[in-house]
């Protein structure tokens, strides 16, 4: 078996995951993992799939063009290279949550990310929705981040913190445990 990695992006509508999965299921793929999320009104999906071997990726991604044209779907498929650990050079590293709300304006996802990237740290999962104006309330964004273990930790919560306040950013900084210890329902 290989693996790849499926992209779908469309018009939301009722039924694409169900599609999309009894293709897969249909050519004999496993899906390993999925996440999809809506957009406003746009669909967009990531499915990592293990292929037969004896199923050329090539194949799999026409049938699934086929199927996925007149659902206004675009998809493309990537192989996948599971060799190496997630994150740089595999260090060891250590999952937090970042959060962030503010007046809307250019720049915050860019602003945010840079500082991240310049330590090394991978973003996982990231939501932001903009809803324009001034309340921070309605202007979110959710970093869940893998810090390498490596770095200077307080150096990297400084500098967040700075390019936060130059943005007009509230920024709270938390490990994963905690966070979901105290979001917990």
């Amino acid at each position: 078996m290989r693996k790849g990695v499926i992209s779908v992006i469309g018009i939301d509508r009722p039924g694409i995951v169900a599609a999309i999965s009894m293709i897969l299921l249909e050519n004999r793929c496993n899906i390993e993992e999925v996440s999809q999320t809506i957009l406003q009104a746009a669909f967009a999906g990531i499915f990592v799939v293990s292929i037969p071997g004896d199923l050329a990726p090539t194949d799999l991604l026409r049938r699934l063009q086929a199927r996925g044209a007149p659902l206004g779907l675009d998809i493309l498929l990537r192989p996948l290279d599971d060799r190496g650990a997630r994150g740089p050079g595999g260090a060891a590293a250590m999952p937090f949550v970042v959060t962030t709300t503010g007046p809307d304006r250019m720049g915050l996802v860019a602003g945010i990310t840079g500082v991240m990237a310049r330590f090394g740290v991978n973003i996982t999962n990231l939501k932001a929705v903009f809803r324009g104006g001034d309340d921070p309330a309605r202007n979110t964004m959710i970093y869940e981040v893998d810090v390498p273990a490596d770095i200077d930790h307080h150096a990297f919560r400084e500098a967040l913190r700075e390019r936060a306040l130059e943005l007009g950013l509230d920024l709270s900084l938390q490990h994963r445990e905690i966070f979901e210890a105290i979001h917990r329902v």
